[in-house]
This record gives C-alpha cells, sequence and structure tokens, in this order.
C-alpha cells in the first residue's frame, strides 16, 4: 500500500454547496463566503487556498488548518500514440490507486470516470474485474477526476461517463452525489444529458434510478441475447435476471422520456454469432432503445475480438431493426485505455 497522503485533513472537493455554506457559518462567517468557496472549488478549479482572491486571509487560513482542496493526487499522464486519447492515473488519499480517459472525437471531449477501487461484478472479460472490489469512491473522488482533466486538458470537456473502474450502482448514493455537483447551476454546469451513468445490471438500482426521475442518461452493460449466455459471461445474471433487467431498462424510458442504451460488447465465438444478432433483436423488440456495439478489447485473457468480416456479418443482421445501432471502437487500447482494460495494482 503506497503511504497516506494528508489522511487527517478533509477533502473540500465533493462537499456540496449547503455543506459548504454551513461549514462556514459554524466557523462564524457570513453565509456568502460559502458560495464563493463553492465556485472557486467548482467553477475556477483552484489547487490553492491562497488563489481564492475575493475571499479573506481568516477564512483561507482557517479551512487550511483542517483541509485540503483534492481528495486525489494525479500520478501518472499517459497519452495515446494513435489517436487523440490520454489516460490518468491517480491514487487516493489511502493509497489506492484508479484511473481515467480522456477521449477526443471531433467536437466531443469525453471524460470516463471510475466509481470505485477495482470491481464486484465479475465479469469475466473484463480487467477491471481481475483486480477484484476494494472500496467505493466518495463523491469528491469521482468528481476530483473531473477537475484534474479539465485542468490538464486544452479543450473543455463536454461528456462525462461513469463507464471507468467499478459498477456504479454499487456506489449509489455517491454516484448520483457526484453527478448532481457535476450538473450544479453554480459549480461545473456540466449539462445533464452530457453526463451518463453506466451499469451492469442492478435492476433495483435502475428502479430507483427512474422512480427519482434523474436527468442523467443512463447506460446497461447488455453483452448477451439470451440468459444462458449472460450468465457464463455476467455472474450479476444469476441475482438480477435479463427478463428483469429489460423491464427496468423500459421503466426508464417510460419515466424519463429517454432512450437507454444497451452495449453489447462483441466477443468472438461468445456472442457474435448470426444467430445471437436475431435473438439480441427479438429480445429488445420494439422497446425504444440505442444499441451501441463495442468490438471486444482484448486483455490477455481466453476472449478475442471477433475478424473485421464477423463484425461486419453481425452488424449486417441489425439493419432493418426498430432501434438505433452503432458500433463503438474503443479508443486508447495501445496504453490500455479501451472499454474494459482499466486495471490499477495499488499494491506496487
Amino acid at each position: 500500500m503506497k503511504n497516506k497522503q494528508n489522511i487527517e485533513k478533509v477533502p473540500l472537493i465533493g462537499q456540496t454547496l449547503k455543506e459548504i455554506v454551513h461549514l462556514i457559518q459554524e466557523m462564524g462567517f457570513p453565509k456568502f463566503r460559502g458560495k464563493q468557496i463553492f465556485q472557486w472549488l467548482y467553477q475556477h478549479r483552484i489547487n490553492e487556498m491562497n488563489e481564492m482572491a475575493n475571499v479573506p486571509n481568516d477564512i483561507r487560513q482557517k479551512l487550511s488548518s483542517s483541509f485540503i482542496i483534492h481528495p486525489l493526487q494525479l500520478n501518472l499522464h499517459t497519452k495515446s500514440d494513435q489517436e487523440p486519447t490520454e489516460k490518468f492515473l491517480f491514487t487516493l488519499q489511502s493509497g489506492e490507486d484508479i484511473e481515467s480517459v480522456l477521449m477526443k472525437d471531433g467536437k466531443r471531449n469525453t471524460l470516463c470516470i471510475s466509481t470505485q477501487v477495482g470491481c464486484a461484478v465479475d465479469c469475466d472479460f473484463c480487467a477491471t474485474a481481475k483486480m477484484g472490489f476494494q472500496k467505493n469512491l466518495t463523491t469528491g473522488e469521482i468528481v476530483d477526476q473531473y477537475i484534474h482533466v479539465q485542468n490538464m486538458s486544452s479543450r473543455p470537456i463536454t461528456n462525462i461517463v461513469f463507464m471507468g473502474m467499478g459498477e456504479p450502482f454499487l456506489n449509489y448514493k455517491n454516484v448520483i452525489s457526484a453527478a448532481d455537483l457535476l450538473n450544479h447551476p453554480e459549480g461545473i454546469q456540466m449539462g445533464a444529458r452530457r453526463i451518463t451513468i453506466s451499469t451492469a445490471g442492478v435492476v433495483p438500482k435502475i428502479k430507483q434510478f427512474a422512480e427519482e426521475k434523474h436527468k442523467y442518461k443512463l447506460a446497461i452493460s447488455l453483452n448477451a441475447s439470451n440468459e444462458p449466455q449472460r450468465k457464463e459471461i455476467m455472474p450479476i445474471t444469476k441475482t438480477h435476471r435479463l427478463n428483469d433487467l429489460m423491464e427496468a431498462a423500459d421503466m426508464y424510458y417510460q419515466s424519463s422520456g429517454r432512450f437507454p442504451t444497451f452495449e453489447y460488447v462483441l466477443m468472438e465465438g461468445i456472442n457474435d454469432s448470426l444467430r445471437d444478432a436475431h435473438e439480441l433483436a427479438r429480445l429488445i423488440g420494439r422497446q425504444p432503445c440505442k444499441v451501441n456495439v463495442i468490438p471486444y478489447n482484448e486483455i490477455g485473457g481466453i476472449y478475442r475480438r471477433p475478424s473485421d468480416d464477423k463484425i461486419k456479418s453481425f452488424l449486417s443482421q441489425l439493419k432493418n431493426v426498430p432501434f438505433q445501432v452503432t458500433v463503438r471502437w474503443s479508443r486508447g487500447t495501445d496504453i490500455k485505455a479501451g472499454c474494459g482494460q482499466l486495471a490499477v495494482n495499488s499494491d506496487s
């Protein structure tokens, strides 16, 4: 385990406007100072307390005695030689490591952020799953990935996807709080439609997400065309059955009016046959949705990416379906930044 970083001080990133206002009032300062500090943290993305130019020095000094700004420390920044994709390795105060990925595509500048150290869902084809589950990230540790990366990026981040390390809906409270901070009108101001939360299929949390009428987009890792196939590669299916998952996805659509996105990682000899394509079309039926077909990114295990001809053949069977189908070629695979490739060893 790495040395702990300023573990005795509490990070300010991750605190809500209400919490910061309360903190400032508890210190004996006026309420409006809390809003100023909130804006310095999230709009101006400061790194030092003394950067808060319009906040009196006595407030800054008092904050510095008990608080730090960032819960994360950036340890490594890696750029792809093949495309405009970058990977960031962060260390938590408690010593564990996580990764984030920034992908540029035309005018889109998308940040893929992590929500856990490791993952408990244990999808058989995913590198993160090989780490096992270590801990949930705090709200601040999730949001701070954006703060650090935006400070290093020459362009504004236009989209955020909760698709990095971990299962977001097994850290539901902190993930929703992080999305709310990213969306806050007095802070980062990321549009709700530019924030996507992904899940491997935690059915009760999808239903809660729908019932609470959150504004954020939903992506579901489907990856199979039938129940037995999905159980084999995604053990979560033993607890959350495929039919229940499809019903929960429809509930989200009925509640929000927004199409859920089904992610379908295409793996050779597993789910890439013409029969799989037909079964996928039947499974979804006329449910309003989008389907992202993702050719598999190899991680050195038994799974392989299908040949280009096999991918084309699979896609050809989905030409006339009543839902939108797109192909998402993962970026940054040369630096292991592609979908399913994120993994770190926190003990190194």
